[in-house]
């Protein structure tokens, strides 16, 4: 290796993976020459960037322990596909320019780069950053944090009681789990779980949609207001907002608040138009909010074929204000109407909804027959037993630690 720094024992054995993305095939090629010349390790070249942030983490994965970025073929891009890797934790991030420019290497430092290394290559520089590399990853060889799980609570029709039963399941997970849990009021443009919960908002929805660029973990923390159950909300506009919000806008927002909390659910309203978005792939559990009439079991008949194909998320059907003494509709034609059980019936109980709305007093507050289904939601969900079997063993019906 001539002129270049010898990698110390104790690292040049962790051989580093690298991949190298870069439009432009003259500076390409410099640059997996010099990796090659300074580490032993696989140098993969990537021709392009990715068409879009969001293939960042099928494209990359977690194959590599560094990736080196190109930013003179396109440096907007280029830095929002730094911050990209970096906010999904992929790999160390280092770029390289035949520019000097101190401002675009500041840039560069917010976005997440490591390392900032310059056209034509010294091989004693570039053996200096993978020895830090290197450093980096023997640092980082604890399991990386697995995503949070998303909860998605939809209604078939409008006013089947979504925010009502999201407000209520969410509070209890995030007492029962003990768990990071999140709450997100999607249900533009005038959503009021803040209301419901009897909390107020400094901050909405609306903040992390105008500041994709800037968001991360530590960002939309500022954004939140925490319940008393220790239930964290990222809370709808207080006043009229635009309905329409990009895919990619969307897509980041639940990649980072999964990447932030364990439990993570979505009060989206009766808003079908977000059905082709990340809220509804196959790593989502959406519970489909309906009730006993011939509008509402229409609509879930329609929306159950359409979430039941290939590659759609866990469905679990919830008949709000169920009342078995009805005998309009019985249960052989909800069953025909839903083609499936429901699995999950919440008993009409309208004094207690209307004591929410109007005092934000939760379901789960009362040892009610509402509660009881609630709590059982949420056991399921987080592995605890079932609400008979912690009465029987002698367990308090609710345990009062805060998340923190």
């Amino acid at each position: 290796m001539s002129n270049s720094m010898q990698i110390p024992d104790s690292l040049s054995s962790a051989v580093l993976s690298i991949a190298v993305i870069c439009p432009d095939e003259q500076h390409r090629s410099a640059a997996t020459s010099i990796l090659r010349e300074c580490q032993s390790g696989p140098v993969h070249e990537f021709k392009a960037y990715p068409p879009a942030l969001n293939d960042v983490p099928r494209i990359l994965g977690d194959n590599y322990d560094v990736i080196l970025v190109e930013l003179d073929s396109d440096p907007e891009y280029a830095l929002d596909l730094v911050e990209t890797i970096c906010a999904r934790n992929l790999a160390t991030v280092m770029v390289y320019s035949a520019q000097t420019d101190s401002s675009l290497l500041l840039r560069c430092m917010r976005a997440g780069a490591r390392e900032f290394l310059t056209l034509p290559f010294d091989s004693g520089t570039v053996a200096e950053a993978l020895v830090r590399a290197s450093v980096l990853r023997a640092g980082s060889r604890a399991p990386r944090k697995k995503d949070g799980r998303l909860l998605v609570f939809l209604g078939a029709k409008g006013g089947s009681g979504v925010t009502t039963l999201a407000c209520n399941f969410a509070t209890s997970l995030a007492k029962e789990s003990g768990q990071r849990t999140l709450l997100i009021d999607f249900n533009l443009p005038l959503g009021d779980a803040a209301i419901s919960l009897g909390i107020k908002a400094q901050y909405s929805i609306s903040s992390a949609f105008q500041n994709t660029s800037r968001l991360d973990v530590n960002f939309l923390s500022t954004l939140l207001v925490q319940h008393e159950s220790g239930l964290f909300v990222l809370a709808a506009p207080g006043e009229l907002a635009p309905t329409y919000v990009s895919a990619e806008a969307i897509d980041k927002l639940l990649e980072i608040a999964r990447q932030g909390f364990d439990y993570v659910v979505v009060d989206a309203g009766s808003r079908l138009d977000l059905q082709r978005e990340h809220l509804f792939d196959e790593s989502a559990t959406i519970y489909l909010v309906t009730q006993v009439g011939i509008p509402e079991l229409r609509n879930s008949h329609r929306l159950i074929a359409l979430l039941s194909a290939a590659g759609s998320p866990k469905l679990e059907i919830v008949i709000n204000r169920y009342d078995p003494r009805s005998v309009e509709i019985d249960e052989e034609h909800i069953t025909k109407a839903l083609t499936k059980p429901a699995k999950w019936k919440i008993p009409n109980n309208y004094a207690a909804v209307r004591r929410m709305q109007n005092t934000a007093t939760l379901f789960t507050e009362n040892d009610g027959q509402i509660a009881k289904v609630i709590q059982q939601m949420a056991y399921a969900v987080c592995g605890e037993p079932a609400v008979e079997e912690k009465k029987k063993t002698g367990f308090s019906f609710f345990r009062r630690g805060v998340a923190s």
